[in-house]
């Protein structure tokens, strides 16, 4: 395990990584003692990776972090901040989370990002000076993305095949039976390209997120599932009155 990588960390989270086996590769913390969070919420949870330097597990973060940016660009206008991306970043695996339309702090996602701006910028930043379709204006905090049919073509492209072919699912007409590429072609026409790729998103977040709290209510009982969804409701209730005051 990179004991090295946790060095910033604080003594506490060295000393429960020696604990761990050796051969394990990749471990993360994750709670408001890693990284802050804003308000109220912030004893929820942000995360933080500690890993060795193995080559096929670096590939498939790098791979994931692109596609993460890939799918904000779809979902975001042609010009847009780097707050703006990083929110949209930050919610995409609560996208179509039915939990964060009852018993969520709406600004959860919001108080994760705002005091973490730095932290995202290091992570996904070559990946933006990288991309031969990104304008990114680092000074002044701003982006542009090509919002073509040709752009957003490429950008449907290098999406997961899991999200392409949700894409897929949305878009083809019963009996159609069209390949993915076709659909995905005809998405990049749509002034709606953005809306259907969120609707995608969403079809692959809710049944999971239905699953991990199904299987909280068994695994915690009735009785500690209602107490902590009312807690829940409390949070996102004090979240809308400081958003309405």
């Amino acid at each position: 395990m990179a004991l090295q990588a946790l060095q910033s960390s604080g003594v506490a989270f060295r000393k429960i990584l020696s604990h761990f086996p050796e051969e394990l590769s990749l471990a993360f913390a994750y709670g408001s003692g890693v990284y802050r969070q804003v308000g109220p919420s912030s004893d929820q949870k942000v995360k933080i990776i500690a890993m060795n330097e193995n080559v096929a597990l670096r590939s498939a973060l790098d791979k994931n972090l692109k596609s993460a940016v890939t799918t904000a660009f779809l979902m975001l206008p042609e010009s847009f901040s780097e707050e703006d991306l990083f929110i949209e970043i930050a919610g995409l695996s609560y996208s179509g989370d039915f939990r964060m339309v009852v018993g969520e702090d709406k600004t959860k996602v919001l108080n994760i990002v705002k005091p973490n701006i730095a932290h995202f910028r290091e992570l996904y930043g070559n990946i933006l000076q990288e991309n031969p379709q990104v304008v990114y204006k680092i000074q002044q905090g701003r982006l542009e993305i090509d919002k073509s049919p040709e752009g957003q073509f490429t950008q449907l492209m290098t999406l997961p095949k899991t999200l392409q072919q949700q894409i897929n699912h949305i878009m083809d007409p019963p009996g159609k039976n069209r390949d993915v590429e076709e659909t995905l072609l005809q998405v990049a026409h749509d002034p709606d390209c953005g809306e259907v790729v969120r609707l995608g998103l969403s079809a692959i977040v809710r049944p999971s997120s239905m699953k991990q709290s199904t299987k909280g209510i068994f695994t915690a009982g009735v009785k500690k599932s209602v107490v902590y969804s009312s807690l829940k409701l409390h949070k996102m209730w004090k979240g809308w009155l400081r958003k309405t005051s």
